[in-house]
């Protein structure tokens, strides 16, 4: 195969056409990054032998992948699992993929351990979310156990209880009709989907804007033992306060408050 013309593409200024004759015809026969047009000075009447040619297309296909990778990893970092994924999808040959890792691993552009440590401070200073939240999504982008487990001292115990304060303090707002046995049922569960431990639910358990709630549940019965009496307001005697009594313990008010409670009203009436 001899190289009878050389030019650069239209689309793409960094890459070259190269041309042979075939059966007396100029034609077509493969491109090349300008890395590798230099790299093995391709010119005008070069003979390419089939050796050389795989050699030549080998290392531009390792080129391709290496610019394709640099491009994703242009506007945000990415873990080795999502950067191979990217370029699996895109070449043919796992082979070239492979060689393409290594290549960003020896520069520098994909470091797992760099992302773990980085990612943990983002999500610690930008987010809500708790530790387990974010182990489990580094997990997921394919980052070693290992290195999360180091990147997650990064999230000091108290930065998390300062999250999960902030998270207990946004769940709270226009919530405190509810009883309080109620709210901290929804509140656990609030902090579990948001990857909080137990030991830091127990915590936020024992937060003034917790313990003051007791304080609130005497006025929170009666809102709600206002809607039951209208809604029972057919029955009378020992059936009226059955009814009431299971409307209230359903709300999540203890037996001694809803007493307390149906005392109350029996001195109104």
């Amino acid at each position: 195969m001899i190289i009878s013309k050389i030019t650069r593409q239209k689309e793409l200024n960094d890459r070259y056409n190269i041309f042979t004759i075939k059966q007396g015809k100029e034609v077509y026969a493969f491109s090349v990054d300008e890395a590798v047009l230099v790299k093995y000075q391709l010119q005008k009447g070069m003979e390419l032998d089939s050796l050389l040619l795989n050699e030549i297309q080998y290392t531009d296909e390792i080129r391709k992948g290496y610019h394709m990778a640099v491009r994703y990893l242009a506007k945000v970092k990415r873990t080795e699992m999502e950067v191979r994924k990217h370029l699996l999808a895109k070449m043919e040959n796992e082979s070239f993929v492979s060689e393409v890792m290594m290549k960003l691993k020896d520069m520098k552009f994909i470091d797992d351990e760099d992302y773990a440590f980085s990612y943990v401070r983002t999500q610690r200073n930008t987010t809500i979310k708790g530790p387990e939240s974010i182990k489990r999504e580094l997990k997921e982008k394919g980052v070693q156990m290992e290195l999360i487990e180091r990147a997650m001292e990064e999230f000091a115990y108290e930065d998390q209880l300062q999250s999960a304060q902030k998270v207990m303090v946004k769940f709270l707002t226009g919530k405190k009709k509810d009883s309080k046995k109620i709210l901290l049922q929804k509140l656990e569960q609030t902090l579990v989907r948001k990857g909080y431990t137990t030991a830091i639910i127990q915590e936020v358990k024992r937060m003034p804007e917790i313990l003051e709630m007791d304080s609130d549940e005497l006025e929170n019965i009666r809102i709600h033992g206002e809607k039951a009496r209208r809604k029972f307001a057919k029955f009378t005697g020992y059936e009226f306060t059955q009814k009431m009594k299971q409307f209230l313990y359903r709300k999540g008010f203890s037996m001694d408050l809803i007493e307390q409670y149906l005392d109350e009203i029996e001195n109104e009436m």
